[in-house]
C-alpha cells in the first residue's frame, strides 16, 4: 500500500510581511529630525522670548493699575505709556502671523518633494510597506510633530496678552484690545495650532504636485497667505450673525462689522454722514480731530432730526465660539489635503 504523504505548508516568506508601523515611524524620524529640532529651537526660542517679554509686559502693567489709582496723576500716564511700549517689538501680533507658514511650509513641503526630487521614492516604494502606507507614516507623525508644538506656543502667547484684555483697563485710559483684533486672534486658542496645520497640509500637497522643495515651499507661502487673508477680510465676520443695534455705546472691545444711518427706517448714508449735512442740521457742533464732529455730538445731533445711526458687530463673548468654528474648518481642510495626498501617491504610478 502506498503511503500518501501531504506537502508540508510552505513557510512563509519572512519578506511578504509588511513592515510594521513602528519601523516606518523611525524611518520618519531619521528622515526629517533635522526639520523637527529646527522647529524645536525656533520655537523654544521664540517661547523663551515671550516669556521673558511677558514677564515685563506683566511687570508693566502691576506697575500701571498701582499708579493709577488716581487717573490724572502724571505717574500714572507715565505707566501706562511703558506698559504700551512692551508690546512694540511683536508690532502689536503682527510679526507672529508668520510662524505658522514658516513651521508648516518649512516641513511640510520637503516632506515628499524632497524623495521626488532626488529619485528616492522609487527605491522607497518597494520595500514591503506600501506607498499610500508609506505617506501616511510620514505625514500624520509630521502633522502632529508641528501642531503640538504650535499648541503650547498659543497658551503662551495667551498668557503673554492677558494685560491687554484685563476689564480695568477702560477706566485707567488704557485703550479695549478687542478679542477679534488682527494680529491677535490668529495666537490665540485653538486658531495657532490649526494654521500651522493647515500650511503644513498645503505644503505637503504642494511638494507632491510640484516635486520640487524650494518652488513648493514658495507655493506653500502663496497659497497661505491668500487663505489667510481671505479668512480674516472675508470669512471669519459670517462665522455667526452679526448683532444689529442703534444703540451708540456700543462695548470697545466689540468687533465692529458696519455702520450706517436710518431716517424713517430707510437707509439714509454709510458710516459718517457727509458734511452738507453737519452744515445744515449742525452747524455749531466742534469740531473734533481733522476737522470732524466728535461722534457722540454728532450722534446726538443728528438723532434729534430723525437720523438714527445703526452698528453690526460681533461681541467678545462670541471669542471662543469663533476659535473653534475656525480651527474646525481648518483641521477639515488639513484632514482633506492630506487624504487627497495619499491618495495621489497611491494612484501615481512608480
Amino acid at each position: 500500500m502506498t503511503t500518501l504523504t501531504l506537502p508540508a505548508p510552505p513557510e512563509e516568506d519572512a519578506s511578504l510581511r509588511p513592515v510594521p508601523w513602528r519601523r516606518m515611524a523611525w524611518v520618519t524620524w531619521r528622515q526629517h529630525r533635522i526639520a523637527l529640532a529646527g522647529v524645536a529651537v525656533f520655537v523654544g526660542a521664540l517661547a523663551v522670548c515671550l516669556w521673558l517679554a511677558g514677564l515685563k509686559t506683566h511687570h508693566a502693567y502691576a506697575a500701571a493699575v498701582a499708579a493709577c489709582q488716581s487717573v490724572t496723576s502724571v505717574a500714572c500716564g507715565d505707566r501706562i505709556t511703558s506698559f504700551i511700549g512692551t508690546n512694540g517689538f511683536l508690532a502689536n501680533g503682527l510679526i507672529l502671523q508668520a510662524v505658522p507658514v514658516l513651521i508648516g511650509a518649512f516641513v511640510g513641503a520637503p516632506a515628499l518633494a524632497r524623495e521626488l526630487e532626488t529619485g528616492t521614492y522609487r527605491y522607497a516604494w518597494t520595500q514591503g510597506f506600501g506607498r499610500w502606507r508609506w505617506t501616511l507614516a510620514k505625514l500624520v507623525p509630521l502633522a502632529v510633530a508641528v501642531a503640538a508644538p504650535a499648541g503650547a506656543l498659543s497658551v503662551l502667547l495667551s498668557w503673554y496678552y492677558q494685560p491687554y484684555f484685563a476689564p480695568g483697563n477702560q477706566a485707567m485710559g488704557i485703550s479695549e484690545v478687542p478679542p477679534f483684533a488682527p494680529g491677535v486672534f490668529d495666537l490665540r486658542g485653538v486658531g495657532f495650532a490649526a494654521w500651522t496645520l493647515a500650511a503644513f497640509a498645503i505644503g505637503a500637497l504642494a511638494g507632491l504636485l510640484i516635486r520640487r522643495v524650494v518652488p513648493a515651499i514658495a507655493a506653500t507661502l502663496a497659497v497661505y497667505a491668500g487663505l489667510a487673508f481671505a479668512a480674516g477680510g472675508f470669512l471669519r465676520q459670517h462665522y455667526l450673525a452679526p448683532l444689529v443695534t442703534s444703540n451708540p455705546n456700543v462695548p470697545g472691545s466689540a468687533w465692529i462689522i458696519g455702520q450706517w444711518w436710518t431716517k424713517g427706517g430707510k437707509f439714509a448714508f454709510g458710516s459718517y454722514p457727509p458734511d452738507s449735512l453737519f452744515s445744515r442740521f449742525c452747524p455749531a457742533l466742534p469740531s473734533g480731530p481733522f476737522g470732524k464732529p466728535l461722534q457722540q455730538t454728532s450722534i446726538q445731533c443728528l438723532s434729534q432730526h430723525g437720523y438714527a445711526q445703526w452698528t453690526s458687530y460681533q461681541p467678545a463673548s462670541r471669542f471662543w465660539p469663533f476659535q473653534w468654528i475656525e480651527g474646525g474648518w481648518l483641521l477639515a481642510l488639513s484632514a482633506v489635503l492630506i487624504a487627497a495626498t495619499v491618495w495621489l501617491v497611491h494612484r501615481r504610478a512608480a
